[in-house]
């Protein structure tokens, strides 16, 4: 057992995060996160709302949000939750004669209406399958517009990392521990490494840090946990993750 809204307090401020940078990264207002934090559930409108906003703090976090759901489920849920019943099931009245043989031709009539398309459809696909179309400049340009759209919007890693806890010298290269130095030195308590800017937008990037304890990083507007536990590590940092390098060959 855990005291659940003193446990998220402590993280946010070990983060150095306020409530409104949070509201904005989770989309749960401000008195929301506030009623968590006391331990004031009876704030929220109903206790699934309790448990989607505890498991996306905590997640924001860097914490293991099933777990708060867990805690919560076995502190303050006594019971099943009312379960809305079914409206009752009345007994259809028999249509007249008449109603049923109309409504027989009408599913035979639009039946009829469905073959006929059908038929329509195959035979101009068909008829017209030994004289494709030739692509034109025209039709040939907004195609390749559309590709280079697709590889202009192609996710990249927007990272900034804090030195939250205490220093830490850092190393950063572009894509792995054989690309292009970025960045090197030490990162000092309170300060700020923002890769969030252009002319570094990159897809991949790799991170020596000596003391990864000390880190909080946000990637492309998250909060992420760094992987380690006071020793060096390197890293990896994609679009979506952040996680340990694989060892050298």
């Amino acid at each position: 057992m855990f005291e659940i809204g003193n446990s998220l307090r402590e993280a946010r401020l070990r983060q150095q995060l306020e409530l409104p940078e949070l509201e904005q990264q989770t989309k749960i207002r401000s008195k929301y996160l506030k009623a968590l934090e006391d331990e004031q559930f009876d704030l929220l409108p109903a206790p699934t709302y309790v448990k989607g906003f505890l498991r996306n703090y905590a997640d924001a976090l860097g914490l293991e949000g099933q777990l708060y759901v867990d805690e919560y489920n076995s502190r303050f849920i006594t019971g099943e939750e009312d379960v809305p019943l079914r409206p009752r099931d009345y007994q259809r009245r028999p249509q007249p004669l008449g109603h049923r043989v109309e409504a027989r031709w009408m599913v035979l009539a639009v039946a009829a209406i469905a073959v006929v398309f059908a038929l329509v459809i195959a035979a101009w696909k068909y008829g017209s399958s030994n004289n494709p179309p030739v692509p034109t400049q025209a039709t040939s340009e907004p195609k390749a517009a559309a590709k280079k759209h697709q590889r202009r919007q192609a996710p990249v890693v927007r990272l900034v990392l804090t030195a939250a806890s205490g220093d830490s010298w850092l190393q950063i290269r572009a894509g792995g521990p054989g690309g292009k130095v970025k960045y090197t030195g030490t990162l000092q308590q309170g300060t700020q490494l923002p890769f969030n800017r252009k002319p570094w937008l990159f897809r991949r990037l790799w991170i020596a840090a000596s003391k990864p304890a000390n880190l909080v990083a946000k990637l492309n507007g998250r909060v992420r946990l760094i992987p380690g536990h006071g020793q060096p590590e390197q890293l990896i940092v994609t679009p979506y993750a952040i996680r340990k390098a694989p060892p050298a060959a």
